[in-house]
């Protein structure tokens, strides 16, 4: 049978559920390697939709500037791709509603609902799906000296790493990547240091 060259790449990883026969569960997600810039993007607006050179970019600085205006005043935005809102919680733990003030409040990050129109863009220019040879996870766990490898060049590129970096970098799962990283901060003599940044826990060198 012929091999298939065209839709999208995917790749196949345990999850950490458990099946009928005892093994991992199976998930498949998007490859890993497939990104894109918003210089690409710009790129092949130009190339495929005839738009200008650095038009993309100013429309989502506009979008950028404006949405975090209005939403800082607390409007939802209703845009064709989906709808962006102010998400809100309290620095402390309150029963009373009467109690909560204006200073107990703070912005929590962006809730962001696609709705529909996503799917149905992804549906008209899908071309089927092709399996990526990524590496198997138990593999990649068992070379703790490549492992580390990662870690020593991400900690020296920027003195950081994330759960998302770290995954990339070393073709481990997300779960992984992070059930990895924490183990690396626990014990009596610790590689990693775990902090929380905004929305994200950085892991630096203890």
């Amino acid at each position: 049978m012929p091999r298939k060259k065209d839709g999208m790449l995917f790749e196949v990883h345990p999850s950490p559920a458990k099946g009928k026969d005892g093994k991992n569960i199976v998930y498949v997600r998007p490859a890993g390697n497939m990104k894109l810039s918003m210089q690409g993007l710009e790129d092949y607006c130009n190339r495929n939709y005839h738009s200008l050179y650095g038009e993309l970019g100013r429309a989502f600085d506009y979008f950028l500037r404006a949405a975090g205006e209005v939403m800082a005043m607390g409007y939802r935005i209703e845009t064709p791709i989906g709808s962006f809102a102010p998400r809100l919680k309290l620095l402390r733990e309150v029963t009373d509603p009467n109690e909560v003030k204006g200073i107990d409040v703070v912005f929590d990050g962006v809730d962001y609902n696609p709705g529909k129109l996503w799917n149905r863009e992804l549906e008209k220019w899908s071309r089927g799906f092709r399996r990526a040879n990524n590496p198997n996870t138990q593999e990649v766990l068992a070379d703790k000296q490549q492992l580390e490898k990662v870690l020593r060049q991400q900690l020296g590129d920027g003195g950081y790493t994330t759960v998302h970096r770290f995954a990339l970098a070393s073709d481990l799962t997300y779960y992984s990547a992070r059930k990895l990283l924490n183990a690396w901060c626990e014990g009596e003599n610790p590689k990693l240091l775990k902090t929380r940044q905004g929305q994200v826990f950085i892991y630096t060198e203890v």
